[in-house]
């Protein structure tokens, strides 16, 4: 399903619907619930002010995500905003047993559509947004699932650590919600993704059942990881309330290393001169030429002419240790680079973030729209598959280009649109299936930190093969046997029966 992105773009008025794994799984007790009988059991468990219509104007913010991808816009029988454990497992009970769907939804923040609802109920968890304890010596902190990402960085901060995982919007994206897609960013290069920093999760679970998985242990090989399953699952398990997160010591100071090539392949050597070095970045971005001929003028200082590849690398730690980990950036970096440039000061460092944090928007305003695909590749095949997302572009006439984490091997691959052009959009969308197979070709998958949501259902079932298809069905199927959570999303189909 194309993924297109617009400036513009706002939720569509569409009427709300039962999605088809509610009414299957309705059949089993006689029919859904009215619209009245559903409304009245939802405000008797979270109140009548948080229990609003689906097709109501105030419930439009739950339909989509708050980038609003134009044509993924949702519908919904009901929106409900739980303020507790308690309420979200009444919720789920009442609705399970009745065949009506649930989605939950944090700040909205996804870039593939996984909060977006084919009717049903969405359970909006912006109101669970307390810190329940923060322990600074013991590197610590228990927050529920609603509270932004910003805060929990700020909190921890405040007490003179660091929650590393910093994936973009932190401002109105939730810790529920990162740990639902397993989030990234570019800090992930040294410090993993936000499963990584997850030692316990409170989830409510089919058919309404409150439950801790891990907390505050550090390790623990006792049994299966069952918190691990929940971490990427996309709601389709079930729903996280809470978390028990670890922190480390914050560094003492950050600096950037920019640097400039003429290429690529040239930019990808010095990823590897960088990593086959074994320095310890913090950071390891980079942009492609199309992404900089968009960007370019708004990045602190100015880029030289005729660079045609950019990486955005970031030493961190104690003073000496970062001062000496830029230098062997410089050093590594040199070797390829028509330009190294260290970002100095506080405020220089604010600026260049701030500039890489907009670089999507400013690819967009090229032509109105941009249909974006995160994908993944191994490391080393990496200038491979910028190379190929542009020529994939040109065979479909669309000016294309990417960006994202070069130490990940993580490409955002984009097409550049006219969303009121039909025809385009719908070269974009073939381009995009072709972008997929690139990527698995080289080795790699069709996510690497966005998940697959509603605008990459049923990519599993092209890309796994059967075994892993049936091991992964039969984990759906153990943690919601009545297909109601986030339905159509991960597996948009069952997979193929075991053999005998």
């Amino acid at each position: 399903m194309l993924h297109v992105i617009s400036k513009d773009s706002l939720p569509g008025d569409e009427p709300s619907h039962r999605g088809r794994a509610a009414t299957d799984a309705a059949s089993d007790v006689g029919g859904l619930p009215s619209r009245e009988q559903l409304l009245g059991a939802l405000a008797a468990i979270v109140g009548e002010r948080e229990a609003l219509p689906g097709d109501s104007p105030s419930a439009r913010y739950a339909l989509s995500d708050a980038t609003a991808p134009r044509g993924i816009v949702g519908t919904a029988d009901a929106v409900v905003a739980p303020a507790s454990a308690g309420e979200v497992a009444a919720v789920m009970a009442w609705c399970y047993e009745r065949g009506v769907a649930l989605v939950a939804r944090g700040g909205g923040t996804g870039l593939a559509g996984g909060a977006v609802p084919a009717g049903g109920v969405v359970v909006d968890l912006r109101r669970m947004d307390s810190l329940l304890a923060i322990e600074p010596e013991l590197w610590r902190m228990h927050v529920q699932a609603g509270m932004t990402t910003a805060n929990v960085q700020r909190l921890a901060r405040e007490s003179g650590l660091l929650f590393p995982p910093d994936p973009g919007a932190a401002e109105s994206s939730t810790i529920g919600g990162n740990i639902a897609t397993n989030a990234g960013g570019p800090h992930a290069f040294k410090y993993g993704v936000t499963g990584r920093w997850v030692t316990g999760i409170e989830a409510v679970v089919p058919p309404g059942r409150v439950v801790r998985l891990g907390g505050t242990l550090r390790k623990d090989a006792a049994g299966y990881d069952l918190a691990a399953l929940l971490v990427g699952s996309e709601g389709t398990l079930g729903i996280v309330t809470a978390a028990w997160l670890r922190l480390v010591p914050a560094p003492e100071v950050t600096i950037p290393v920019v640097a400039g090539f003429p290429s690529a392949r040239a930019g990808c050597a010095a990823v590897a001169a960088v990593m086959g070095s074994g320095i310890q970045a913090a950071a390891l971005d980079y942009l492609d030429a199309g992404a900089l001929s968009a960007a370019a003028a708004g990045f602190p200082g100015g880029l030289p002419d005729g660079t045609g590849f950019a990486l955005v690398a970031e030493a961190d730690g104690g003073v000496a240790e970062a001062e000496a980990v830029a230098r062997e950036l410089e050093e590594a970096l040199g070797e390829h680079a028509t330009f190294v440039r260290r970002m100095g000061d506080r405020t220089a460092v604010r600026k260049l973030w701030a500039w890489r944090d907009g670089v999507a928007i400013a690819v967009a305003a090229r032509r109105g729209a941009k249909a974006s695909e995160d994908v993944v590749v191994p490391v080393e095949r990496l200038g491979e598959a910028v190379e190929q997302t542009v020529e994939i572009g040109r065979r479909h006439r669309l000016e294309a280009c990417s960006w994202g984490h070069a130490g990940d091997g993580n490409l955002h691959a984009t097409f550049l649109v006219d969303p009121h052009d039909p025809a385009e959009l719908e070269r974009a969308a073939r381009a995009e299936q072709e972008l997929f197979a690139m990527a698995v070709a080289l080795g790699g998958s069709v996510s690497g930190e966005h998940g697959l949501g509603s605008l990459k259902s049923g990519t599993l079932a092209r890309y796994w093969d059967a075994e892993a298809l049936v091991l992964h069905d039969g984990l759906k199927r153990l943690f919601d046997p009545r297909g109601l959570m986030n339905p159509g999303k991960k597996l948009a189909v069952s997979a193929p029966a075991p053999p005998d």
